[in-house]
């Protein structure tokens, strides 16, 4: 049964790194927040009155190989789905991000920089319950080969992903993922990964500026071509799992269903949740317990400073 009650950070927690995409070096900043607060971002580099985006899939501007989120004035935050992701298995419902560029900061190309240093600071609970996305009924939506559905399930998420691609090495391969029960190691220290390939294509774009054998895994012909391989032998679909989990947190709330996917990714799942939730016969938001116990302790949190 997961925790029903919000968290949040301890302590300022800080990293420093470089955007995938447009290669510049960044500094992302963490920051304790009130209960019922959720995830927004804080671009320090912009005008204070126009530098908050809330973390919502609505607020989605660009799937395509990402995740960017974008505010009504235009100011976006890219490849927000690793932290995402973090924030989604730590159980953290409130924190202010701050960051001083317009992309998180990739890592070594999974989430686990950031689920380990969450780990070591420790976190909070505050004294209000978390809200759940219960699904009601089956649901599926479909683009060509392409699909993702979600049926009910009770107080877990399970996520079964399917990845087909005709490369010989990642071949098809699928995975169930048990949120209760699951290793979540193995999710959230897969890297993202791509195509030899494809590099120039993705270049072409303007994209992965920052991309290399230290924060990605590139696979030519049936050879890794990183010197110590593959963390794990389903890295590859793990990674998407990942993502999916980012994405999925972009409600704003933990979600108990069965998802079913193949082919799937930022565009797809982003396109399922706006259909998904706009239609309130297919879920409820609901929480675990009715109230808070009147001798549940609670520590306010403070931010500090950076």
């Amino acid at each position: 049964m997961p925790n029903n009650l919000q968290k949040t950070i301890k302590e300022t927690i800080e990293f420093e790194g470089v955007g995938l995409h447009n290669g510049m070096k960044v500094k992302l900043c963490l920051k304790p927040a009130e209960a019922n607060f959720g995830i927004k971002f804080k671009r320090t580099d912009v005008d204070n009155n126009k530098n908050i985006i809330v973390a919502n899939y609505k607020n989605v501007s660009s799937p395509i190989l990402c995740t960017k989120i974008k505010n009504e004035y235009g100011i976006s935050v890219s490849t927000v789905e690793h932290l995402m992701a973090a924030f989604y298995l730590e159980g953290i419902d409130n924190v202010l991000v701050e960051i001083d560029a317009a992309e998180v900061p990739i890592m070594d190309g999974s989430a686990f920089d950031f689920v380990e240093t969450i780990k070591s600071f420790g976190t909070l609970e505050q004294k209000e319950l978390k809200k759940f996305i219960r699904v009601l009924k089956k649901f599926e939506l479909k683009n060509g080969s392409r699909y993702i559905s979600i049926e009910p399930y009770e107080k877990d998420l399970i996520i079964d992903f399917e990845i087909v691609y005709e490369n010989s090495l990642i071949r098809t391969r699928r995975k169930e993922f048990k949120l209760s029960n699951g290793d979540p190691a193995s999710i959230y220290n897969a890297r993202t990964f791509c195509l030899y390939e494809d590099i120039d294509k993705i270049r072409n774009q303007g994209l992965a500026k920052g991309g290399s054998l230290e924060n990605a895994i590139v696979v030519k012909e049936n050879k890794i071509l990183n010197d110590n391989g593959l963390r794990y032998r389903d890295e590859f679909v793990s990674h998407k799992i990942l993502d999916c989990l980012g994405d999925l947190m972009l409600t704003g709330h933990r979600i108990f269903g069965h998802i079913k996917t193949s082919q799937g990714g930022h565009q797809l799942t982003n396109d399922f949740l706006k259909i998904f939730l706009s239609d309130q016969s297919n879920w409820e938001l609901k929480n675990f317990e009715e109230k808070v116990k009147k001798n549940d302790s609670y520590i306010r949190p403070i931010a500090v400073n950076a």
